[in-house]
């Protein structure tokens, strides 16, 4: 949406006397308004040229500004930021001249600005003042409107603001990071920023939407104490000390929205490499506090592979003249592509393999693969607005995957994609509280929470499916056609099905396929509200036999209510959608399911986790028998791999809590104690083989877990051993696969002295990765007075960072015990919460499913519902709520349903 203009309206004739008098009242009450909020603009500190003597003069009856969008005929040409944050104070000041471009008749100019103390406001025109008459903050949509005494006619102005504001209790905008300097104890500040999606405004005043791109001059004060540094998008041009310090100024940098710039003024180290860029090396930085350096040469190695395989890829060169990457200590996000200035929270970019664990390693290559793949899909492109993010994130998430397969081929990443992106968003996509990929998006609330699974998984699953479909190499064309077409500009989705359709040509409709899997409706209130297309979507069909694959795809249009399809002659089975490479799912006959079951073996490891998980998936939903797919999981004692043990593992648990006040609980975790017994003896706890494969000490953690999980005495007692040699002698040390289920598992029956010793260990930790295990240990303990204590010390940043916060709530609400405890404190507690974190805060929305998901009971859906009547406005955790009552629905439905039939099953 587009703001009202605020040009000068014509006047209208009145037939009436008294409608003459009422509008002449209302002339001099809006003047009085406006002089009125003059005076309290005055009061914050908002100060402006004074009226000039002769100008021409525009009327004051202006429509108020009620849209969330910046006016469409004003756009920046470039930025000059001086930005001096006091690393010691937590305040920082600033100005910033805008180069603004007006393209139609305006009285005013509209800048987003959130929770600045503005100083001075000036407006030029040829090195000219324009006069300002009024400057107006609109708090709620988070703008300025500087109103001017002049006609702004269409031409080029400088619009300077200077101001104020704090880097304290928050991380977005511009905020104060903090750590303890191991040798000498003392507390070091940092100065860094994170805009996306709104928060630039927080640092600067500025056009704050990501189709309003401009080039930045950046200028950074910092300490003048050569062990601090300033970073930005572009390298360092030059520095010189002025009175509070040194300010360094960087290089103007090319054309980029608001949300990928990026400010740092801290005291890391880096280590360096470069990359190949259409034969020029590229500086590559990775940097981290300097007792962290070591844990940096990993993201390093993987990042520079990753970014030349997209190089190829892209057919596109990078577009920067440097790189770096930075940890930083207090994060929100898992990391943020800044163009140049990538950062990252130390879990996903530190790395080394004395203390981390195979998945710590993964998790840095999918997260640097990620971030990196911004660069071309996201900076070079960005999408128009918020409501197509999902050109950003769901191609950023499927690149990454095939960045990973093509430099670790061993991984298995493009296996590992169903059960790391593909399986989650499909059970979400089956439940009310799912939404379409692109979807209208306005407030910073909303625009906040569209940044969820649907937007990174489902984009990325329809992507997958999509390149199939046309075959890689069209896929790959049609995307470096987009990107060149585009570049330093924005699109939109359907910007991209078109180039992909210039490169198919007449053989397929790209927009027809594409658009009915990405914009069907859906109805969360459960009415019988039509779709535009019926909850349909074109189904690309194909199929694989003990004779080998398909080769045809058979369309099945949305238009269509069938789709015949003959199997092959002598062909013993048929299993549909190969490597469940299609968005969509499959139910058999009953007897095709056994024929399945019974040949399982000979499937592809994608093939045989696929069957799982739908087979499950199905059954939950009532369209099929669960004694398929528990007879299914017979197959498991002569599996192996870690992708098909992930998905067994994953719905094992959950048929397990369903069945935790069952008769039958121990049976059924005797069950599946059977199952995991081969590949448990053949893994065993000895974890020192360095030349044992990537999956295979991923399968060792899910299956020695799953042991646990199901009250296997062997295990449990191992990990209690290992536990116990721990405790007893510091020195010793856990291999980093195992510590998080020996902490886990060892700290159950742990005494409150024990809990004391390991919070302490937790407490002086200053690894990342590390706190973060010791912390699930803690919160494992099934002492109530325990976790309260926990909760409560949490508060305590010193203990618990904030942005950990949440995950250690997680914690102890997946601990049976610390359910309870962790769903009483947030409700008694909420408003605490909200001032805390805010209610844009989409972690605080998530925390809410995270922690109810274990509910099944109608009672416990009537203190969700007390609560959300309470605590009406959800911010951006309102489509969580949604979700949170859908699981807990689900749940009830299941055991009313389903439970007894799993203990027949069980029985026989």
């Amino acid at each position: 949406m587009t703001s009202e203009s605020r040009s000068e309206k014509p006047k209208r004739k009145s037939r009436k006397t008294f409608a003459v008098l009422l509008s002449c009242c209302l002339f001099l009450a809006i003047v009085c308004a406006s002089l009125l909020a003059a005076l309290v603009l005055i009061g914050k500190h908002i100060v402006y040229n004074s009226a000039p003597r002769n100008v021409v003069k525009v009327p004051k009856i202006v429509p108020k500004y009620v849209h969330s969008r910046l006016p469409r005929n004003t756009f920046p040409i470039s930025y000059d930021v001086v930005l001096k944050p006091d690393l010691e104070t937590g305040t920082f000041t600033g100005t910033v001249n805008i180069t603004v471009n007006v393209t139609a008749v305006r009285n005013d100019l509209i800048v987003n600005s959130k929770n600045l103390n503005i100083e001075a406001v000036h407006l030029m025109r040829d090195w000219k003042s324009v006069e300002i008459d009024n400057v107006e903050e609109n708090v709620v949509d988070e703008v300025l409107i500087v109103e001017s005494e002049e006609i702004l006619y269409p031409g080029i102005y400088n619009l300077y603001f200077k101001y104020n504001g704090s880097m304290l209790n928050k991380m977005v905008g511009l905020y104060r990071s903090r750590r303890i300097d191991n040798n000498t104890g003392l507390t070091r500040n940092m100065a860094t920023s994170k805009f996306e999606p709104t928060y630039a405004r927080q640092a600067f005043p500025c056009f704050d939407e990501p189709n309003l791109k401009a080039k930045y001059k950046v200028h950074l004060l910092k300490p003048n104490d050569p062990e601090y540094i300033a970073l930005s998008n572009n390298p360092q041009d030059s520095e010189e000390i002025v009175p509070e310090g040194v300010m360094v100024h960087f290089n103007e940098t090319v054309p980029m929205s608001t949300y990928l710039s990026c400010f740092i003024v801290s005291d890391f180290k880096y280590t360096n490499t470069t990359f190949q860029n259409g034969g020029q090396d590229i500086p590559f930085r990775v940097y981290a506090s300097p007792h962290q350096l070591e844990k940096t040469t990993y993201a390093g190695e993987v990042g520079k592979k990753v970014i030349e395989y997209y190089i190829t890829y892209f057919a596109i060169p990078y577009p920067l003249p440097k790189l770096d990457m930075v940890a930083i200590p207090d994060f929100v996000s898992g990391a943020m592509e800044h163009w140049g200035l990538v950062t990252y929270r130390e879990t996903a970019l530190l790395y080394n393999n004395k203390t981390h664990s195979a998945s710590n390693k993964q998790r840095v290559a999918e997260v640097v693969a990620h971030e990196l793949a911004h660069s071309w899909f996201g900076n070079l492109v960005t999408m128009d607005w918020w409501n197509n993010l999902w050109l950003n994130e769901g191609f950023a998430t499927y690149i990454a995957a095939k960045g990973i397969h093509a430099i670790t081929p061993e991984w298995q990443m493009m296996d590992q994609f169903l059960i790391n992106t593909l399986h989650s968003i499909l059970s979400l996509d089956a439940t009310q509280g799912s939404h379409p990929i692109i979807q209208t998006v306005e407030t910073p609330d909303q625009i906040t929470e569209v940044f969820d699974s649907v937007s990174y998984n489902k984009g990325a699953s329809v992507l997958r499916m999509l390149e199939t479909v046309v075959t890689p190499a069209t896929f790959q064309k049609g995307v470096t056609n987009y990107l060149k077409k585009h570049e330093y500009g924005n699109a939109v989705t359907q910007d991209l099905w078109d180039e992909i359709q210039a490169v198919v040509g007449d053989t397929l409709n790209v927009t027809e396929f594409m658009n009915t899997v990405m914009i069907a409706d859906y109805d969360p209130a459960r009415t019988q509200k039509s779709s535009p297309l019926n909850y349909k979507w074109s189904v690309p069909v194909k199929f694989i036999t003990d004779l080998g694959e398909s080769d045809k795809i058979y369309w099945f249009n949305y238009k269509s209510d069938r789709l015949v399809i003959d199997k092959p002659a002598n062909a013993k089975w048929i299993k549909f959608n190969p490597s469940q490479i299609g968005y969509y799912r499959v139910n058999y006959a009953e007897n095709d399911w056994k024929t399945l079951t019974e040949n399982i073996e000979s499937l592809s490891i994608a093939d045989r986790t696929h069957l799982l998980e739908e087979s499950f998936s199905i059954a939950q939903s009532g369209d099929l028998s669960y004694e398929i797919p528990l007879t299914m999981t017979k197959y498991l004692t002569k599996e192996t791999n870690y992708i098909p043990w992930g998905v067994a593992s994953s719905q094992l648990q959950q048929i397990a809590k369903y069945l935790q006040n069952s008769r039958l609980d121990s049976g059924f975790k005797n069950y599946v104690v059977t199952l995991l017994k081969p590949a448990y003896d053949n893994l065993t706890w000895d974890d020192s083989d360095d030349s044992e494969g990537h999956l295979e000490k991923l399968a060792r953690v899910v299956i020695l877990n799953l042991a646990c999980v199901m009250d296997y005495d062997e295990a449990l007692n191992e990990a209690k051993s290992i536990f116990g040699q721990w405790i007893d002698d510091n020195s010793f040390e856990i291999s980093p696969n195992l510590r998080s289920i020996v902490y886990k598992f060892g700290m159950v029956t742990a005494d409150e002295v024990t809990w004391n010793k390991v919070f302490e260990i937790f407490a002086n930790e200053t690894d990342a990765n590390e706190k973060l295990k010791l912390m699930n240990g803690l919160a494992n303990v099934r002492n109530p007075s325990l976790l309260t204590k926990l909760i409560d010390l949490a508060k305590d940043e010193t203990y618990v960072r904030s942005q950990d916060y949440f995950t250690l709530l997680q914690y102890i609400s997946s601990n049976p015990v610390g359910t309870p405890i962790v769903w009483d404190y947030v409700r008694e507690n909420w408003p605490y919460l909200v001032e805390r974190f805010t209610l844009n805060d989409r972690y605080l929305g998530r925390l809410i499913p995270a922690i109810t998901n274990r509910f099944s009971t109608n009672l416990k859906v009537d203190e969700m519902k007390s609560f959300f009547a309470k605590y009406p406005e959800a911010g951006a955790g309102a489509a969580a709520r949604q979700q949170a009552l859908e699981t807990v629905a689900n749940n009830i439905k299941w055991l009313e349903k389903y439970k007894t039939v799993v203990e027949n099953w069980i029985t026989v």
